[in-house]
């Protein structure tokens, strides 16, 4: 008689690399009666060591005896090297909001895109159950043959380096291409940027981006939208492993003038046109969010677990640097401003610019063409304002107390706001240029004559 295969437990974080949805998991259940029930599931997403939570989609026969009898089996397959596991699970209770159901609502479109089955899938709830006892079954010769996957970077050697770039960043700009530099650097990621919420408008714009033919610096994307705005709204990383049609970004999401203003205020996304992977993690200091920092590549499963985790990380101290670089901000001396003023350009001759502004939202237009809107649009006609009346020299403490510019009482990102209109203007209109003088302040420069038009509606 053959002796029977020993079949060791394990702990449930070497199962994670199976709970990415690669592979569908099997689940059996059995009703009030004994009955079994075995069916396929969507999603198993990683709680903690001691929970997963299960994707609730529909109230079939699984559903049924789940209430019936909450103990269940799960069987899941590692993609990489063909490892089964088997999971024993006890039903405690099912959610249908908060960071857990919201992560796998984006993930599931995902998985569900993938399987060409975007239009049916729909996420009801995640039920989350405890983790009783978890098996790895005996390896099959197939999983010895497969390659194995490529190598991860130390992490934390790649976190150590990404810190020391942080804490060498001197201005908000350096911060954000320092954090670009560790990804694309230490972890080979040529897609990500970053966007800072605007609390007053509960929008996201981006302010940095790497990898992309346009910068999309201006663009934006409303809390709650995709896996960006759902990371935001909720203040969870978003993770999806696999391509979708649910959660693509073709271009910035629209906000309309109104039926007085047909001009067109999109400033195109600069996302790729199909990602098959995508991560976004929010940006988080004192509480709140403050931000998202946002990957993606055309290839499947290249942001892991473990990629999540060290982008958590990293992106923990870029919200805190966000925030100090706000705190910090203190008036220029008097040298400092004599210093900035001793040599101005000058102004070159030439057609002048038509610069238009719309009250109602800020919107700026250059030649009919737009450039901005909000709060940067306002800080944007101030400063050509004073411009005409021969100033250049300005300061952040000055904008906070011009009430014409409604700034947010609390948070209000001035330091990203003119980072974003220094950027918008170095690629759309050169001739007007925001250039740092000192700690917390600016030259405003026009490079030729410029003819202003205020429009009421």
């Amino acid at each position: 008689m053959t002796a029977a295969l020993s079949v060791p437990a394990v702990d449930l974080g070497e199962v994670r690399p199976c709970l990415e949805g690669a592979i569908p998991a099997i689940m059996a259940t059995c009703a009030a009666d004994g009955t079994p029930n075995v069916a396929y599931i969507s999603q198993v997403h990683y709680v903690d060591e001691g929970h997963v939570a299960l994707s609730f989609q529909f109230f079939n026969k699984t559903r049924q005896n789940l209430l019936a009898n909450p103990r269940s089996t799960v069987l899941v397959l590692n993609p990489h090297n063909a490892v089964f596991y088997r999971l024993h699970l006890r039903y405690l209770r099912t959610e249908d909001a908060g960071p857990v159901f919201e992560s796998m609502k984006a993930q599931l479109a995902g998985i569900a895109s993938h399987a060409g089955m975007a239009d049916v899938f729909r996420l009801r709830g995640s039920d989350i159950h405890e983790v009783m006892e978890v098996e790895r079954l005996p390896q099959e010769p197939l999983s010895e043959a497969l390659p194995p996957p490529p190598p991860k970077p130390n992490f934390l050697a790649v976190l150590r380096r990404g810190s020391a770039r942080l804490s060498a960043a001197r201005s908000l700009g350096a911060a954000l291409e320092a954090t670009l530099d560790t990804l694309e650097q230490d972890l080979a990621v040529r897609h990500a940027m970053v966007l800072i919420l605007d609390a007053s408008t509960q929008r996201l714009y981006t302010v940095a981006s790497r990898g992309y033919e346009t910068s999309g610096v201006g663009s934006e994307i409303a809390l709650g939208d995709g896996v960006i705005g759902v990371a935001a709204r909720e203040c969870t990383p978003v993770r999806i492993t696999h391509m979708t049609s649910a959660y693509l970004y073709s271009s910035a999401m629209r906000n309309s003038l109104g039926d007085a203003h047909p001009q067109n205020t999109d400033i195109p996304y600069p996302g790729l046109p199909e990602p098959h992977s995508q991560l976004a993690v929010p940006l988080r200091s004192a509480g709140r969010v403050v931000g998202v920092l946002f990957v993606e590549s055309p290839l499947d499963m290249q942001f892991s677990y473990e990629d999540e985790d060290l982008l958590v990380a990293l992106g923990g101290q870029l919200g805190a640097v966000i925030d100090v670089m706000q705190e910090a901000e203190a008036p220029c001396t008097e040298d400092e401003v004599q210093a900035a003023t001793a040599k101005g350009l000058p102004v070159a001759a030439g057609p002048a610019l038509c610069v238009r502004h719309y009250r109602s939202n800020d919107s700026v237009f250059i030649n009919n063409a737009y450039l901005i809107k909000g709060v940067a649009g306002a800080i944007l006609w101030t400063l050509l304002r004073h411009s005409q009346q021969g100033r250049s020299e300005f300061t952040n403490r000055e904008l906070r107390l011009d009430r014409s510019l409604r700034l947010p009482d609390v948070a209000d990102n001035l330091e990203a706001r003119l980072l974003l209109l220094h950027r918008r203007l170095a690629e759309q209109c050169p001739q007007l240029r925001i250039q740092k003088t000192g700690r917390g302040c600016f030259r405003f420069e026009a490079n030729g004559p410029v003819e202003l038009e205020e429009m009421a509606t």
